[in-house]
């Protein structure tokens, strides 16, 4: 099954971090980015940029209305994400919970759809 690993942080609590620290962390998430491809759980994974450079895209009677920044106002933001494919729920969980995040990440299966006859 594949698996969505949204992570979740508060922004900009890294750039108060020390040059060394900043370079300690990225060790972290490359680290563990290494483990999940040896383990042929990697499928794919990015990180964001700031959510004050999203653009908000909503379609209301036909018309498409595009808004600055994030759908919502919150603390933690989705900052990036890995899909990984692994045997179960809990195998996604384990290894959602070795990402070194400081915010939280959200598990959530992939709703494998097929395409209709013809396309």
């Amino acid at each position: 099954m594949r698996y969505l690993l949204l992570i979740a942080e508060e922004e900009g609590v890294r750039s108060h971090w020390s040059q060394e620290d900043q370079q300690a962390d990225m060790a972290r998430w490359f680290a563990f980015t290494n483990d999940l491809q040896q383990a042929g759980a990697f499928v794919d994974g990015v990180a964001l940029n700031e959510s004050s450079s999203a653009t908000t895209v909503r379609v209301q009677d036909g018309d498409t209305l595009t808004t600055d920044g994030p759908f919502a106002e919150t603390k933690e933001i989705i900052n990036g994400y890995y899909l990984i494919e692994v045997d179960d729920l809990d195998t996604a969980i384990s290894w959602a919970a070795r990402i070194p995040t400081i915010g939280a990440v959200e598990v959530r299966p992939v709703l494998e759809l097929d395409a209709p006859e013809g396309s």
